[in-house]
């Protein structure tokens, strides 16, 4: 079977990117859908903001004793989407992802809102019969509908459980509505924190292909502002970038990575594309 590249936009590329796609591990794919943003629009805008501020950090990592400039990645640019048709949208983004994926690329993805995520798992299902998605998000987003829309970032986490094959596993969660508390599944969902029910899960997991999503909103606004439904009380940025020493002991089993829900317009000092950029810089560090 064949897998052709979708048609990607190049504005700009992360920092220390490689210049041969074919040669490289893993690739950056942005996925600028913002259809469905409930209180802010602009997640659109993330991937370009991210790379953007990316050259700001150093490519050696501290925290991970790694270099970017050690490891093979290519930034394929942006899935070029038609907007407000979120469902032709998912679609791109699926096959895009299947595309890069059964190629043996790992891809890191920009969002976009969060509906994003529905799309990129499909993509890995088309190599995977059964994928454990690590959901790291303020909200329970499962809610089977929103507004009236079904494919919406308020039901990912819904949609996601329809999936054959698909175990979800949630952290950080702090907002949900009564209904969805009732739909979630409460051996699987860790309120608050990150870190410590992630060190609990991990050794649970093992084996299963492992797809992680972040949502940026799961930052207490102090530290993520520019996110496109902020949340008080979150957890800090330290906390969140902690996780990577704690996923190098799972990295054979993830598959791809996802980061979502950046909103530029109202991240007046970049600083949470900063922390986008440094998310980003810690995954390819880890996992390739």
């Amino acid at each position: 079977m064949s897998f052709a590249y979708p048609p990607m936009e190049r504005a700009g590329i992360f920092m220390s990117s490689g210049d041969e796609l074919e040669k490289a591990r893993g690739v950056i794919l942005g996925a600028p859908l913002d259809d469905t943003g409930s209180f802010r629009p602009g997640t659109r805008f993330a991937p370009l903001s991210i790379r953007a501020v990316s050259s700001a950090l150093e490519e050696y990592s501290i925290n991970l004793g790694r270099d970017l400039r050690d490891i093979s990645f290519f930034d394929a640019g942006d899935f070029v989407l038609p907007p407000g048709n979120t469902i032709t949208s998912l679609d791109t983004i699926a096959r895009g992802v299947s595309a890069f994926i059964n190629k043996g690329k790992m891809p890191f993805i920009l969002g976009g809102e969060h509906t994003v995520t529905l799309g990129a798992v499909q993509g890995c299902l088309s190599k995977y019969k059964e994928i454990t998605v690590i959901f790291i998000d303020a909200h329970a987003d499962m809610r089977p509908s929103y507004g009236g829309v079904i494919q919406s970032h308020a039901s990912v986490a819904y949609l996601l459980q329809q999936l054959k094959g698909v175990t979800i596993y949630q952290f950080g969660l702090r907002s949900a509505d009564r209904e969805e508390m009732a739909l979630i599944n409460r051996g699987k969902v860790f309120k608050y924190r990150v870190v410590e029910p992630l060190t609990e899960i991990l050794p649970l997991l093992d084996g299963s292909p492992l797809y992680i999503t972040i949502d940026m909103d799961v930052v207490d606004p102090a530290f993520a502002p520019g996110v496109a439904a902020p949340e008080p009380g979150g957890i800090s940025s330290g906390e969140l970038l902690n996780i990577f020493p704690l996923l190098e002991a799972v990295k054979g089993q993830v598959i791809a990575l996802d980061l979502v829900e950046i909103c530029p317009p109202y991240d007046y000092s970049q600083i949470t594309a900063l922390l986008g950029a440094k998310i980003i810089r810690e995954a390819l560090l880890t996992f390739l």
